[in-house]
């Protein structure tokens, strides 16, 4: 509490008695309780009646204060010791004040009376004195406080009247009270002014110390009456980087080497072991060089760095499978997140020299984020050198700017001394496989003979495992035959069957993976039952029925052996209880279009199923990626359709329709249903997630990124995809590179089966233009399928060449910015486009059969297949490349070397090629106007800090193209 003094008077100070009254104060000396001399105002005319006796401070000015305190010293003789005294004597006496703007009284005014003064109290002596000792009075003197308020006027004036008494008026203190500035809370309150009234709560807004910030509610402070603070509401804290000191009252900067990563009341962190602050106030330590966190790190755990290499690999050979082991890094990195990568490349002793393995290398039980040290690698091509990298990467490893530490171990295939034969002559895949018979517990299968044994079949392996179990928890059968019973398995199981052949020089590839199912109990006992009659009817005509069983057998595998080439390579089948066949059902057939999604896809609980981030927007809503934890089975993570808020009956079955074409389908290259949420909101179709997302969008950001032989091993993984659908029956009608969709190991599947967009006149997407009434992707689709809504095979085969081309052009717009009806006019007019560069003319000759105008004429997706399998296996087929100038049809459409000559600048330039990213190096280096860049050679690209393969070519490319524009342009002047 503090006080403020407006006015303190010890009377030796002239105060203003009234004029006009009968007798008036005096001023006179006299002694207090202690024998000390004091000057004081008396009066005492206690004899006469009606007494009136008034006295009068000084103007006093209020200086903001609502409430004024009066403190008194007085003393007052006791009437009964007063001799003869009359009835009208007082021992008590009046405060009056009176509010006033400016100084103006007189002697006159204010009237010396009640009105216009406003009383305060009467003031009655605690004690009064009567002793008088040799003839000195000594007064005992009384101390009184009065208090009045609200005052609201610039200053006031204060009266003590007197009316009957005897009385000496002492001194007199006129203060106010307020509550002073203080720090709490590490927040700072102002001197606050008490308020008007003995029981008012004045409110002070307290202001952060500097470094300091607000938590919970506004920081408030109440000053009472008695200029007291009350408890406080709402406090601040030290920001980050900043702790508090001197309890509280200040924010310190964290000093050097100290960091505080969050606003509190905790200190300053000591920096962890490899990191460093670089100022004062830090709210996190930066790590040294070679040291780096992950996103994921805590700032108050170690910088940490990228392990060593893995040690003591050993490579063990098993003719075309290897199985690789190793220790773990002496150093990893100060983390316990190692995990491990095999990186598999072939070195065929070319000019090449060693290439990336293609998808066809099998990893078990995976190729990358190991966190076992071992792995078994299958598939590989008999008789050929490889390079395997063990490649230690721990969760900073993607932070650092250099390559991960590896091991790497060279082996050839087919060590143990098989003869001399030729290198890659292991047989070719078999083609395909059929049920024999089925039990229960057990399949019977036959399969034909490779087309291409090269040699003698020694044995064939055969692989399988449960559909519903991991891939690596697989069995192995052997068999001298191309038959084998497979006994052991569970009733109404589905199983994934693949088999291989071997010869003196090694295993074959595995055949595509064919899903067979052995009978339910119900189904055996009903088949059982109706065989019976038969058996015991006639043993005889049972025995004649096995031997033409037998033989029917026989024939068939005999018929099987001779075919030469067949259309089912790599085909996924599912068999009923029959052999037919399973072909697609159109979802709008059925009347209740639930009752499709209730068929073919699996209804999942929404319990089930976690969100954790939207990822884009779908035409129906959002689409999301996050957790699958079904029951009794192990989390996956999958993408996640929902159907937006409000949405109408017909976008529901819309949307659900997908879910209906899609659960028909099992294919390693067609996007995997995993189900259906319809019984609770959001309605969602979950599926496989594919980390690197679409074609098109991953080609562009990793564009020159790949060898020709990994692009045309994507090609081939959508030929097989699309290849599965013909031969199911279905029509895509929407094939393009936006519409496929890549996993981590590179496979491409089909996906995007909405059709019902196509029917829609509203949509906003400038890609599906109308046409017949509804919306087509004019750029991907077929003349036939443009003008007359003809949607084949065909026409899907159309589309496939238009995604090789923006597959070997790397996300190219296809037609670049030609509009639809030019792209219209210039196919109708036989004009193709040209090759993109660096794209072998095999592969462009593949692009133009599929441009056949006559749709009868365009391959099957089956020879497609067969064409790109023999460019693989025969990589020599893909070195030739079709020169530009002879490969185009139209002039302009060559748009594969941009005229330079529309181009203002040398960065205009470099975008139109899409190389942008080197405008900072061009710059650099000086090469800012097209003479000088004209003159580049392959030297000079690398200078500039070009050093990807695939972009040295463009760019060189482009220049030779520029600089025979500016030669052309010169004769021309000339």
């Amino acid at each position: 509490m503090l006080t403020d003094d407006l006015f303190s008077l010890v009377m030796d100070v002239k105060l203003t008695s009234c004029s006009i009254c009968p007798w008036q104060w005096e001023e006179v000396s006299g002694y207090d309780e202690n024998m000390n001399t004091i000057r004081t105002y008396q009066v005492c005319n206690v004899f006469d009646n009606n007494q009136n006796n008034w006295v009068r401070t000084k103007y006093i000015s209020r200086r903001g204060a609502q409430r004024i305190h009066v403190e008194m010293k007085f003393s007052v003789r006791d009437c009964s010791s007063i001799p003869s005294v009359p009835g009208s004597c007082k021992e008590t006496f009046n405060l009056y004040y009176y509010e006033t703007d400016s100084d103006t009284a007189n002697k006159v005014s204010p009237a010396w009376m009640e009105n216009p003064w406003i009383k305060v109290d009467t003031i009655a002596a605690d004690e009064s004195f009567s002793q008088v000792d040799l003839g000195v009075r000594v007064m005992k003197i009384n101390t009184e406080v009065r208090s009045f308020g609200p005052v609201s006027r610039q200053g006031f004036y204060l009266a003590f009247q007197d009316y009957g008494g005897c009385m000496s008026l002492i001194a007199v203190r006129i203060f106010y009270r307020k509550c002073p500035r203080v720090v709490l809370n590490g927040a700072v309150f102002p001197e606050t002014l008490s308020g008007a009234e003995s029981t008012s709560l004045v409110a002070a807004r307290g202001v952060c110390v500097p470094n300091g910030e607000e938590v919970d509610v506004p920081i408030k402070l109440y000053c009472n009456g008695d200029g007291e603070w009350m408890v406080p509401i709402g406090r601040c804290m030290c920001k980050a980087g900043h702790e508090a000191v001197e309890n509280g009252t200040v924010c310190r900067a964290c000093g050097s080497g100290f960091f505080k990563s969050s606003q509190g009341d905790h200190l300053c962190l000591q920096c962890p072991i490899n990191s460093r602050t670089t100022n004062e106030g830090a709210t996190n330590c930066v790590c040294r060089n070679g040291y780096y966190r992950s996103d994921s790190d805590p700032p108050q755990i170690p910088c940490t760095t990228i392990p060593s290499a893995p040690q003591s690999v050993i490579s063990i050979v098993n003719e075309t499978s290897l199985r690789l082991e190793w220790s773990t890094p002496r150093d990893g990195g100060g983390r316990e997140d190692v995990v491990y990568n095999i990186i598999c490349k072939s070195c065929g002793g070319g000019r090449g020299g060693c290439t990336r393995c293609g998808d066809n290398v099998q990893f078990i039980p995976r190729q990358l984020g190991l966190t076992e040290t071992s792995v078994h690698i299958s598939d590989l091509l008999a008789h050929t050198q490889y390079t395997f990298e063990i490649q230690a990467v721990n969760g900073v490893s993607d932070q650092s700017p250099y390559s991960p530490h590896y091991s790497s171990v060279n082996i050839t295939t087919n060590q143990a001394g098989t003869g001399n034969i030729t290198p890659n002559m292991a047989p070719s895949a078999v083609s395909i496989m059929h049920q024999v018979s089925r039990t229960p517990d057990s399949i019977t299968l036959s399969w034909s003979q490779p087309d291409q044994p090269n040699g003698l079949i020694l044995d064939y392996e055969l692989q399988y495992y449960d559909k519903s179990m991991a891939e690596w928890n697989s069995s192995v059968v052997r068999s001298q035959t191309n038959t084998a019973v497979i006994r052991g398995l569970k009733p109404g199981a589905i199983y994934v069957f693949q088999v291989r052949a071997r010869t003196v020089a090694g295993f074959g590839r595995f055949s595509g993976k064919m899903y067979f199912q052995t009978m339910t109990e119900e189904e055996y006992k009903s088949s059982f039952q109706e065989k019976l009659p038969l058996i015991i009817g006639s043993a005889a005509a049972g025995v004649v029925l096995i031997i033409a069983v037998v033989v029917l057998v026989i024939v068939c595998n005999r018929r099987s052996s001779e075919r030469t080439e067949s259309e089912y390579t790599d085909k996924v089948q599912h068999y009923t209880s029959g052999h037919r066949m399973k072909i697609y059902i159109d979802p709008f057939t059925y009347e209740d279009p639930n009752e499709a999604v209730r068929e073919f896809a699996k209804e999942i609980d929404t319990s089930c199923v976690k969100i954790e981030q939207v990822i884009g927007a779908g035409e129906f809503g959002e689409v999301c990626s996050g957790n699958l934890r079904l029951p009794g089975k192990r989390e996956i993570l999958v993408a996640i359709k929902t159907l937006k808020v409000g949405y109408t009956e017909r976008q529901r079955r819309d949307f659900l329709s997908e879910a209906s074409i899609m659960g028909q389908f099992d294919h390693p290259n067609i996007i995997h249903l995993e189900g259906v949420v319809t019984k609770s909101a959001p309605v969602m179709i979950i599926t496989e997630f594919m980390e690197n997302g679409s074609l098109d969008s991953f080609l562009r950001q990793n564009d020159g990124q790949f060898t020709v032989i990994q692009l045309v091993g994507m090609l081939r993984g959508i030929a097989a995809g699309m290849k599965y659908l013909n031969d199911m029956n279905y029509v895509h009608r929407d094939l393009a590179a936006r519409n496929i969709l890549v996993n981590s190991n590179l496979v491409c599947k089909v996906s995007d089966f909405g059709l019902s967009r196509f029917l829609e006149e509203d949509t906003s997407d400038p890609t599906y233009t109308s046409a017949l009434g509804g919306k087509i992707p004019i750029r991907w689709t077929a003349p036939e399928a443009i003008q007359y809504r003809k949607f084949t095979s065909s026409s899907d085969g159309w589309s496939y060449g238009i995604v090789m081309w923006e597959v070997m052009s790397y996300g190219e717009r296809p037609y670049w910015d030609m509009s639809n009806q030019d792209v219209i006019n210039a196919i109708e007019q036989d004009y193709r486009l040209p090759p993109p560069m660096d794209c072998p003319s095999a592969l462009h000759q593949l692009m133009l059969d599929c441009w056949q105008k006559d749709r009868n004429n365009r391959p099957k997706f089956s020879q497609i297949v067969n064409n790109l399998d023999k460019m693989i296996r025969n990589p020599n087929s893909l070195k030739a490349m079709t020169p530009l100038s002879s490969s185009v049809h139209l002039p302009l459409l060559d748009r594969s070397t941009p005229d330079f000559s529309s181009f203002s600048t040398v960065d205009e330039w470099l975008d139109a090629i899409r190389m942008g990213q080197y405008k900072e190096n061009f710059a650099n280096e000086e090469f800012t106007s097209f003479d000088v860049v004209s003159q580049m050679t392959t030297e000079d690209i690398i200078r500039v800090g070009v050093t990807l393969a695939g972009h040295q070519k463009k760019i060189l490319n482009s220049v030779q193209s520029m600089r025979a524009q500016m030669n052309q342009i010169t004769s021309v002047e000339v």
